[in-house]
């Protein structure tokens, strides 16, 4: 989520960044309004509060008719503070909403536009020729029979495949090589769940506008990561980390999994593009 502070002091570099996305910089003003409203809300609960307790005191000190009044006061008073507090959820809700919707702010110097519009910073060594025709990882893992596309749409439609023999074993070699290298240099690993709560998805930024791309279990209102940096990120929520002696650091084993809702006609052969696939983040 956009830091708030930001959007209060500095909402022209917001919407400089949604310049750059292509997006609608309308947003920015909705967001400083229901901004505006929940610190609005807040200020005014916390009033109602605050003649709460002064009338608390008061009765505590009054007897007869006096104290009658006074508590007929504090009931109305009371429903007041309910309303208002009722308000700051709505105001909060609202605010958290339309705020996280907005992009994280681009880097200045990354290009406007789409993949076509892409920079190519550098190049690493030279691209290799061959004689003869070129194989993809697709014909190349049927014909040496360890890989499985077609069955893997039998079982599971679309994006799915099985790894088979010697795949599966090269899947796993890969793995544990990562994670070897990841403990040579003090990472903690982990294998993280794959199911996760929705503040968690939420926090991570995953269900705003790419939330389509996410699948969701109805029946237990939890997620399926397409990362794990998604758990990675969650492990350490609501906590206060001592880094004093340097920054906490965790490779993360997990199944992913992804909808691929917007990727319609994109990298449709073989398995650069679906549904299932592991990784070590």
């Amino acid at each position: 989520m956009i830091d708030p502070q930001i959007l209060r002091e500095d909402p022209e570099q917001i919407r400089a960044s949604l310049r750059a996305r292509g997006g609608d910089e309308a947003h920015v003003d909705k967001a400083i309004a229901a901004d505006t409203a929940r610190r609005e809300a807040i200020s005014a609960y916390e009033a109602l509060r605050a003649e709460q307790n002064a009338f608390g005191k008061e009765v505590a000190g009054a007897s007869g008719e006096r104290k009658q009044e006074l508590l007929a006061q504090v009931k109305e008073l009371s429903a007041r503070v309910k309303l208002a507090s009722s308000a700051v959820d709505d105001a909060e809700r609202e605010a958290s909403e339309i705020l996280g919707a907005l992009p994280n702010i681009v880097l200045q110097g990354v290009p406007s536009g789409g993949e076509e519009n892409f920079v190519t910073l550098t190049e690493v060594g030279d691209i290799p020729s061959f004689e003869g025709e070129i194989k993809d990882h697709l014909d190349l893992g049927e014909a040496l029979d360890i890989l499985d596309m077609e069955r893997g749409a039998k079982v599971s439609g679309s994006r799915f495949y099985f790894l088979k023999g010697a795949g599966a074993l090269m899947e796993m070699a890969l793995m544990n090589l990562g994670m070897k290298l990841a403990l040579d240099n003090g990472f903690t690993p982990l294998i993280t769940p794959t199911l996760v709560k929705p503040e968690i998805m939420q926090g991570t930024g995953f269900l705003g506008e790419h939330s389509a791309e996410v699948y969701h279990l109805d029946d237990d209102d939890l997620y399926l990561t397409g990362t794990s940096e998604v758990a990675l990120a969650g492990f350490h929520s609501d906590e206060i980390i001592d880094i004093s002696s340097g920054p906490l650091r965790y490779a993360g084993l997990s199944t992913c999994y992804r909808r691929e809702a917007g990727s319609y006609g994109k990298d449709t052969k073989g398995i650069i593009r679906v549904h299932q696939f592991q990784k070590l983040e």
